[in-house]
C-alpha cells in the first residue's frame, strides 16, 4: 500500500492519496486549501490515475481544492449530505467572514460531479474498501474512512477532525455538538483495535491504542465520563 500526505494550505490540512502501489489508480483524502500543486507533485511522483476525492467533512481547509483536483482529472467528490452545502458556502459554515483576502484564492462551488455518502457505506475504489461511518460532533456530516487489516499493514482510520493525536475536533462552530462528538468518539473509535492507525485531518498519525491510553477524550468516553478539557483543533 502507498499512503501520501502532506500539510496543506494556511490550516496545515492533512491531505492523503491512497493506491495500492506506485504507478495504480489512487483515492484522494481531503484536499484543502492551497492543496492543488501537492496533490499533482504526488500524482506524478508516484505515478499515480485519481479515480475519486472523499471527504470527511465539509470546512473550507478540507474541500478548497475539490473543484480544481476534481476539474483536472474528471473524477467525482464525495461527501456527506449534511455537510454538501459547505462547498458553495464555506462561510456560513463556520459562522464568520473568513477574510476576502483568503476567499479571493478559492474557487468556492461543487464539482462536476459530487455523489453523496452515508453511514455503514463500502465505497470499493481504487482496489480498496473505504468503510464509511458517520462521526458528527465536529460537523453534522462528518465522516471517517477505515480500511481493514491487510497482510503485514494494520487498519488504518482516516479520522478527519474527529479524533487527533492527543486531541479531538472543536465542537463550537456552525453543526458542532459536544454530546454529538462524544458519541461518535464512543461509537466509531473505541471499538477499534488498538493496532489501528489513526490519519487525521491534522497533525502526527496516531494509534487507537496509544489514544485509548493517554487521549484525555477518549479515556474519558471510555470511563462513561463527560468531557474533559483539553485543548482541541481543526477549523
Amino acid at each position: 500500500m502507498l499512503i501520501a500526505g502532506f500539510p496543506a494550505g494556511a490550516w496545515g490540512t492533512n491531505c492523503y492519496l491512497v493506491a495500492p502501489a506506485a504507478g495504480e489508480e489512487c483515492v484522494i483524502i481531503d484536499p484543502g486549501h492551497q492543496a492543488a500543486q501537492g496533490v499533482e507533485e504526488a500524482l506524478k511522483k508516484h505515478r499515480l490515475k485519481p479515480v475519486a476525492v472523499v471527504l470527511t467533512h465539509g470546512h473550507i481547509d478540507h474541500v478548497a481544492s475539490v473543484v480544481p483536483v476534481c476539474g483536472a482529472h474528471d473524477v467525482p467528490a464525495w461527501i456527506h449530505p449534511s455537510d454538501r452545502y459547505m462547498m458553495s458556502d464555506p462561510e456560513k459554515a463556520l459562522g464568520r467572514s473568513i477574510g476576502m483576502p483568503l476567499m479571493g484564492e478559492l474557487t468556492v462551488g461543487e464539482p462536476d460531479d459530487v455523489k453523496e455518502l452515508t453511514d455503514g457505506a463500502t465505497l470499493e475504489l481504487a482496489g480498496f474498501r473505504f468503510s464509511v461511518a458517520h462521526a458528527p460532533g465536529h460537523t453534522k456530516g462528518s465522516v471517517t474512512f477505515g480500511l481493514p487489516e491487510a497482510a503485514d499493514i494494520p487498519p488504518i482510520l482516516f479520522s478527519g477532525d474527529l479524533l487527533f493525536a492527543g486531541s479531538i475536533g472543536r465542537t463550537d462552530l456552525p453543526g458542532g455538538d459536544m454530546a454529538d462528538m462524544l458519541d461518535s468518539l464512543a461509537r466509531v473509535c473505541l471499538p477499534l483495535d488498538d493496532s489501528t492507525v489513526v490519519l487525521s485531518g491534522h497533525g502526527p498519525q496516531t494509534t487507537i491504542g496509544q489514544e485509548r491510553a493517554t487521549n484525555p477524550y477518549l479515556r474519558q468516553v471510555a470511563a462513561g465520563q463527560g468531557a474533559a478539557e483539553a485543548p482541541r483543533r481543526g477549523m
